[in-house]
């Protein structure tokens, strides 16, 4: 019985989400696609392309053995790190506003990051069973840093700050939840700390975006590195508590960028209002629960890398969507993070779905033991 809640807990808020991503995709996309591409719903229809690849790969998660997911994390991983490489080769990687982020193929542009997310999070849990006995050793503490440290490079490169600082936290979070001890979690934590400092003080235009995200409506700001939140902020206030209503929204009318993605949740409030915006927070939270509570049940049946692949897979969720929210709203600064589910982008949502698929499966395995 417990097993069917927790289900519930997982499918109810997911299919919402789901239903209110494509919905928002739609309206905030609207008039720049008819503008860019000559069709209005023409990011709409790729991203119920990108879903419909999803759920395939749901069905293939949800009927693949987690043990297997142990044993191979290693491919994984290993195909994430040739794809940050391969992503850098001439007249492979796909630049856009000075980033190189993705791999063109067909009609779909692949982001190794997204896919490095997913991977890290099968590869340090279980290497975290492994080493189970020795995890806050040095020399087993060492061995996955070292693993990200060329991940961040890579990632740092492309360059995107704010993946990385989420692949950071990732990591930290599960070797901690592992069992490393409080001094290597601190040590850690200070370092990466220390090295997002560094990033952003040796980069001009991070600087102007901090420096925007500190007073957007500044006059010598507001045209430039404060445009995305200033506009941002206007469209929240706009909507007021019930919001101007689906399909009203003046901002996503070439006054904000990425509406559709980075900056939908903006779009979100000034549409349905405070009230809908609370109302996407409530499924995140319920979905959150039921996440957490596959986490804890695994542990007790003593399954750890399952129980590992769940928290990773919370964490992620939950920071990628406190992140995107808390920069909508102008308490971080602006960074390129989609909002899990919710925003437009193939290898995001075909990634969050296969996430949720296995945490679906270790929940069904968990009821047989």
């Amino acid at each position: 019985m417990n097993h069917k809640v927790n289900n519930l807990l997982i499918l109810i808020p997911f299919i919402a989400l789901m239903a209110i991503g494509i919905t928002m995709v739609s309206s905030a996309s609207i008039y720049f696609a008819d503008e860019n591409y000559g069709n209005p719903f023409h990011f709409a229809s790729r991203q119920m392309l990108f879903i419909s690849i999803g759920l395939i790969s749901m069905i293939f998660f949800s009927v693949i053995p987690s043990d297997f997911l142990f044993k191979s994390d290693w491919v994984f991983m290993l195909i994430s790190i040739i794809l940050l490489f391969v992503m850098f080769l001439p007249e492979v990687g796909t630049t856009v506003n000075g980033s190189t982020r993705w791999i063109r193929a067909g009609p779909i542009n692949i982001q190794p990051s997204e896919i490095c997310k997913f991977s890290l999070i099968l590869y340090i849990s279980g290497y975290s069973v492994r080493r189970m006995s020795e995890i806050d050793t040095l020399r087993s503490f060492l061995k996955p840093l070292f693993l990200l440290f060329i991940i961040a490079l890579l990632i740092m490169s492309q360059p995107d700050l704010g993946s990385t600082a989420i692949i950071c936290l990732l990591v930290v979070a599960i070797l901690f939840y592992a069992g490393i001890s409080f001094f290597q979690f601190s040590l850690l934590s200070v370092l990466i700390a220390l090295l997002g400092y560094l990033a952003v003080y040796n980069s001009p235009w991070r600087i102007a975006r901090v420096m925007a995200f500190t007073d957007p409506f500044a006059p010598e700001v507001v045209n430039n590195a404060g445009w995305q939140l200033s506009n941002s902020l206007i469209g929240i206030g706009q909507g007021g508590w019930f919001g101007l209503g689906i399909g009203n929204s003046f901002q996503k009318n070439f006054f904000l960028p990425e509406a559709h993605t980075d900056f939908i949740f903006a779009i979100i409030v000034e549409e349905l209002g405070v009230i809908g915006g609370l109302f996407l927070l409530f499924l995140f939270v319920i979905l959150f629960i039921g996440i957490l509570k596959i986490t804890i049940d695994s542990l007790k049946k003593g399954r750890l890398f399952q129980g590992y692949v769940s928290f990773g897979i919370f964490v992620l969720i939950a920071v990628q969507a406190l992140f995107n929210i808390a920069v909508n709203i102008g308490l971080l600064p602006t960074k390129g993070l989609t909002l899990p589910f919710i925003s437009y982008g193939g290898t995001s949502i075909i990634i969050m779905m296969s996430l949720v698929a296995i945490v679906l499966r270790i929940n069904n395995e968990n009821k047989l033991i």
